[in-house]
Order: C-alpha cells, then structure tokens, then sequence
C-alpha cells in the first residue's frame, strides 16, 4: 500500500512513496494533523541523488518496526529540498544553530506550529560508532515533548531568536578593492598546491572562490591567484571527480587529490563548472579545457535533456544498490570490450589495474603524468566511445528528471556564455530551448514557478528563480542581440520587486504571497551554488547598463548597502557577494557599433575575452544606445565599424583592431 507521497512531483518524494512510513507532503495539512493529535512533527529533509540518504531510507523508513514508531509518535513530513529550498534553508539554519555540522538526510523535531526544537543529520537504524539508535532519538524525543519537558521550550524559542538575529545584524561596513585583494589573498593561502583546490578532504569544486581568485588576478595581475584556479580547474578535469567516459563532474571528492568522487551528477555543479572552463580555455588555449567543456555539453544533451528541452536536476549516485557501480570499471571488463592491445593502452591512461584503485575496481582518472601524443588522443576517444557503448547498456543511477528553473538557468547562462569561446554556436541554441520551455511552462502570469514535473508546477518562483532565470535572459541577450530576452529579463526583475524585496534592500527566498513559514528565509551565505542575492546584484548591474536605467545601479548599491554588514563577519562564505560586489565597482563594458565583418570581428574577439562579468553591446546604428550613453557620440563620429571600452560614465576612443581590444581589456588601459 502507498502512502500520500504516491500523489507527489518529486522523483525524490516517490522514492518513499512505497516506505511503511504514514509521509505527508508539507502543508498546513500535516500540521493541523500534529495540533489535532498533539503529537510533534517528525521533518525529513533530502534529495534524489543522495547517497545516504538512500542509506537511511533502506534501514529506518523501509523497515516495519521503525516505521511504527515513527507513525505512532510523530507526524512525519518528507520534503525534497530541490523542490523545497526555502523550507531546507530554514532548518538548515536551525540545525546549524545547534551545533551540528549540517548535511543530507537532515532530520529536525518540530512542533505543531513548524518551530524546531532539536535535530540531526543521518541516524543508524541500531547504536554505532557512538550515534544512538534512530528509534531511541525518537522515543526521546516524543516523550520530552509529551511531558512538556522545559528544554523543548527553551531551545524552540533560543532557536527562533538566534534565526532572527543573524538574519539581521546591525551597522554598516564598506568594502572595496583593498578588501576583496585581501580576501583573494587568504583564499591562495588555503588553496592545495600539490592537487588544487581547496586543502584537505572532502574536495568540492567550491567555484565561488574560484571565480574570487580569477576576479583578484583581474584587478592585481598577480599570476599566483590566476594559476591557483587553473590548477583546480586542471585537478577536478584529470581526476576521477570527472567522468572521464561519458563526460561530466561529480558532485564532490571524498579525498584530497579529486580521485574518488561521490558520484551523483549536479546540474548546478556542472553549469558553474562550464563557466569557468570557458574563462580558463580563453585564456590559456589550453585543449584540456576545450575538451572537458565540450564533454560536459555531450552528457548534458545525452543524459540531461528533458522532452520539453530543459534540464534534469540530478543524477543518483547509486545504481543496483552500490554507490559508483556504473562508473567504475575492472581490468577484465576493459579487457573484454577492448580486446588485450587497446585495453592496455587504455589501462595505462586511465589508471584501470589489477586490483583496482578504489574497493576493488578502478575508476578512470587521468591524475597520473603520462605522455600522449596527439595521435594518442585520438586514439583513446576511440577507446572511450567504445566503453560509452557497453556502459550504456548497464543498469543507469536513478535520474531526477524535474526541471528547476534556478539550476536551468545556471546551464542556460553558463552554454550563452561559452559558446563563443568554444566556437560552438550549437550551445546557444540548446539554451534558448530550455529558455523557451521555463518562460512558456513554467510562468504565471508573468511570475516564475521554481519546479515543474509532469504537467505539475511548484508555484510561486524563489528568489533564486529570478536570479538565475535574468541571468540566463541577459546571456541570451549579449550572445544574440535579441531585444526580447532583455525585455523579459526587466519584466522578470520587476516581478521579483513586487514580490521577494526585503526591507534591508536584500531580497527574500519566498515570494510575499507565498505560503507561510516560521520566517521567510533570506539567507546571503553562498552553499552549493551563488546565493540568489549575489546573482541578482550582478543582474542589477548588467541590467543599469543594458538598458541605461541608472535606478537599477542604484538598487544594487541598497543592496550592498544592507547585506555586507551581514557579510562581513564570514567574507568566506559570502565568496559570490564579494563577486558581485567586484562587478559592481569595475566590470567593463564594451560596445561594438557598426556593421560587416569587421564589426563581427570585433565583437567574437570581445565574446573571448578571458574576464568575468563583461557587459557587451552591439548596435549596427549608434542610435540605438540608450540615450545619454558614453560611447554614443564617438560611434556616431566614426566611419566604419569600431568597438568602444567603457566605464562608469567614460569611454575609450574607437578600437577597431581585435589585438588591441584585447589588450586594452587585459592590461586595464583606462578609457580615454
């Protein structure tokens, strides 16, 4: 018999819709069930492509004896925090406040009216390695919130308190170049020179702080900061976080040196990743970069692609019950399919041995330094695609096939963005698809849903909808020069006015008309991706440019203005505040007026540029500038086609040879 989940969305909600467990979906539903009953409630937090929480599922929530618990003392809410992100963020937070680390499955106690009180992460059906028995924290729990217990109290109120304070720390703080070098300086100093990125373990491609220390060589030429994000680039794309048969990266490395990934595949982790290869190629040239990206692109066509032509969100980390059993590969097997020569080969490249380099069996990675020829590049793309083929043929992880407008328009950006560096005018077409399908399927009456399955939409859009969604229409609309996607991106802001503002200039989770919560989530702190707050002022900032609307400029410094006091205790996770921050105070913008092929030189040269946040316009008539724009009476003064680098209210004189556009943007030269 199925519980209430069988009616869900959510691939992750139907994951449980068979467990023994009475689940609710969460809604004012199952809370007026914990008043009716007097029992607490009992919150489960989790994801498709989680491993452990797959764990948990197996032990606890399948098994009859723990369900009976859990349905005779609490009423137990299950929630996909991909569909629900504002829900995770809130006790997430409370989790956090209490102590413990944080993480996926996370298990929070909750009174009747959504107030935490206690939680935790992943619970062992039985006591090991000094955790208590899942059933013991259930049985303490219920009986201190029967018998009215004071602590339950104390920490639900103290709880409620510390949320509310953090969300709103008092004084104002300015930060400016000197600051953001400083920050960027720190991060080298934390950085793993041996493998890349980040030291110690695990590993995550962390690429905020990534994008910082780009931004940082940037503005101080200092090379250190710029090789030390090439080499993280370089480690991620060599080791076995990346799959090296069909193209993508994992979510994370559980070692020091990016070899054994915890294999679920992210969208949002391979959208933020591409960005960054697209830099990193533009500026070195280098064929790693060209080939990972492109890929990264094949496996998102191949195994991301949804019939509307968006995006999934995941891909599980399990398959047959074994976490990475699709991925990984004996010698025997590559022997098999390769035939002893070719496997050898192969073995030696891809560090495939004997007895395997991980639990047995050996996942391909290319971390150690071999010589290859071009000739034997080519070789072993033969060698793969016929690995791809027989890999095909096994048993797939599990696909989380729900669309989410934030992380699609991550990909969606991160393929208009890139696809001129990589000459690849194909990408931009598979963008404006999944643009098309989450502005005509997933939007009411102009407003964004955030998560749509199945005909079903989640519905109002998160703030972090819009962000990603304008950024996505701003990219569109610098890689094709369409008026619409920009006219969409002002009307998307504008709704994102009307509904997420907050009173600190700041912008809310949740809508204002959205359903109601214990408090409406704001946070500013960066997790797996940017937080929204920072890609909207980035938004803001190309927006006042595009469009020569100076109140956007000025809505964006409200927002600095009152999220770095909040900020300024922990620059560290506030990397993508501090990036947007930086494109505030110095992100160029060039124009390129006129028309033919040397106008077209000169803006595929400018398209290349290996510099984040350059804001692009192209007009085959000066007239088209917004009125009052810097380089509009020099394009008009000039015959022929010329470009024009700008900033603030200034603009060079005209540039019209690609090599000196270059290295007038690389070099800083201030415009004249």
């Amino acid at each position: 018999m199925t519980n209430r989940l069988a009616d869900a969305a959510s691939p992750y909600l139907l994951q449980h819709k068979d467990n023994p467990v009475h689940w609710w979906q969460w809604g004012p539903e199952a809370f007026e069930e914990a008043r009716r009953s007097g029992r607490p409630v009992l919150l489960s937090i989790g994801y498709a492509a989680c491993h452990w929480c797959h764990v948990m599922a197996h032990e606890s929530f399948e098994d009859e004896a723990t369900a009976a618990v859990m349905n005779e003392l609490f009423v137990n809410i299950k929630v996909d925090r991909e569909e629900r992100p504002e829900v995770d963020q809130i006790y997430m937070s409370a989790l956090q406040q209490l102590g413990v680390q944080g993480g996926w499955p996370m298990t929070m106690f909750l009174d009747a009216e959504g107030a935490p009180f206690w939680g935790g992460t992943y619970f062992p059906r039985e006591a090991r390695y000094g955790q208590p028995a899942f059933t013991d924290v259930l049985r303490t729990m219920a009986n201190a919130y029967a018998s009215g217990d004071p602590r339950i109290a104390q920490n639900r109120v103290a709880l409620l308190d510390r949320l509310r304070k953090k969300a709103r720390p008092e004084g104002r703080v300015t930060i400016g170049t000197n600051e953001l070098d400083d920050v960027a300086g720190r991060i080298l100093g934390i950085m793993d020179t041996e493998h890349g990125g980040l030291q110690g373990s695990p590993k995550f491609p962390n690429t905020p702080f990534l994008e910082l220390l780009w931004r940082g060589w940037e503005r101080t030429g200092r090379q250190r900061l710029r090789d030390a994000a090439l080499h993280a680039l370089d480690g991620m794309s060599e080791g076995g976080i990346y799959d090296h048969i069909g193209g993508g990266y994992s979510r994370y490395s559980v070692d020091d040196r990016w070899l054994v990934p915890h294999f679920e595949k992210m969208l949002y982790d391979n959208a933020q990743i591409l960005e960054l290869l697209g830099l990193a190629y533009s500026e070195t040239l280098a064929d790693l970069f060209r080939a990972r990206a492109e890929e990264t692109v094949g496996w998102l066509t191949r195994e991301m692609l949804t019939e509307g032509g968006a995006f999934a969100a995941s891909l599980d980390a399990d398959s047959e019950g074994h976490e990475g059993r699709y991925y990984v590969w004996t010698l025997k097997q590559v022997l098999d399919v390769l035939g002893a020569q070719d496997a050898e080969f192969f073995a030696r490249h891809y560090d495939i041995v004997p007895f395997g380099n991980w639990e047995g069996v050996s996942i391909p990675n290319r971390l150690k330094e071999v010589e290859r020829s071009g000739a034997d590049e080519i070789r072993l793309a033969l060698l793969r695609d016929k690995l791809l083929a027989v890999r095909a043929t096994r048993v797939p992880p599990g696909r989380d096939d729900k669309v989410l407008a934030d992380w699609n328009g991550l990909m969606i950006a991160a393929l208009a963005n890139t696809a001129p560096r990589f000459g690849r005018p194909e990408w931009i077409d598979l963008a404006a698809n999944a643009f098309r399908f989450i502005a005509e399927s997933m939007t009411r009456d102009g407003r964004l849903g955030h998560s749509w399955r199945g005909g079903r939409l989640v519905f109002p859009g998160l703030s972090s909808d819009y962000a990603a969604m304008i950024g996505a229409a701003l990219a569109l609309h610098q890689a094709t020069g369409e008026a619409s996607y920009l006219d969409r991106a002002v009307a998307w802001q504008e709704k994102l006015e009307a509904h997420h503002a907050a009173e600190d200039g700041g912008y809310y989770l949740t809508a204002d008309d959205a359903e109601g919560l214990i408090l409406r989530p704001d946070a500013t702190a960066d997790d797996a991706v940017t937080n929204p707050n920072a890609l909207i002022a980035r938004n803001l900032v190309r927006l006042a440019t595009l469009t020569g609307e100076e109140s956007w400029r000025a809505r964006a410094d409200r927002l600095f203005d009152g999220l770095l006091p909040r900020a300024a205790p922990s620059l560290y996770s506030h990397a993508g505040l501090l990036n947007a921050l930086d494109s505030r105070l110095r992100a160029p913008e060039i124009v390129v007026a006129g028309k033919g092929e040397a106008a077209d030189a000169l803006f595929e040269a400018a398209q290349r540029l290996p510099r984040v946040d350059v804001v692009l316009q192209r007009v085959a008539d000066p007239a088209a500038l917004p009125a009052g724009h810097p380089a509009r009476a020099k394009a008009e003064a000039v015959d022929g086609a010329a470009a024009f680098v700008c900033a603030g209210a200034v603009c060079s004189l005209p540039v019209t040879d690609t090599n000196r556009l270059a290295e007038m943007v690389r070099s800083g030269v201030a415009p004249a």
